[in-house]
């Protein structure tokens, strides 16, 4: 494994905005913290989106539009720490997989995954989909807190 922005810099294309989705997702989630943090503080990430057509399918199963995805980020990030390392992608067909190991933490429980996120794009290369698989150990009921309101199917 190694730095996601090592990897980065030796992508192109749809690999590299993959990459990048994630460096800028990093980056936000630092700055949630700070004062003045709001939904409309991931306008980076939305340049990489198409937000009118976006559906992402989370790790529970939920399914998310980009606005509802910018308010679960915006309440999952100004409580949680989150870092990632690069293992290894992939474009298929135009579809892009990307394997991390993924820490995080919120409050006192810290998690370690693994994760293959599956991207799919618009003809102008636009993120418009996002598929996410996890390995990792069971979690505690704690950790769901950050999922209230979402429903999970």
């Amino acid at each position: 494994m190694r730095p996601i922005s090592e990897a980065a810099a030796e992508q192109s294309g749809r690999s590299r905005i993959v990459l990048e989705y994630a460096l800028t997702t990093k980056r936000l989630v630092d700055t949630a913290k700070q004062p003045g943090f709001t939904a409309a503080s991931w306008a980076p990430l939305a340049e990489l989106v198409d937000v009118d057509g976006f559906e992402r399918i989370g790790n529970f199963k939920e399914v998310m539009n980009w606005t509802d995805y910018v308010g679960f980020l915006t309440n999952w990030a100004a409580n949680s720490e989150w870092d990632g390392s690069f293992k290894r992608v992939s474009e298929i067909g135009g579809v892009v997989f990307l394997e991390l190991e993924e820490r995080s933490r919120i409050g006192d429980f810290e998690s370690v995954v693994n994760s293959m996120s599956v991207y799919e794009f618009t003809a102008d290369d636009k993120i418009r989909h996002i598929d996410v698989y996890l390995q990792m150990a069971l979690p505690s009921t704690d950790m769901l807190t950050s999922y209230e309101g979402v429903e999970i199917t």
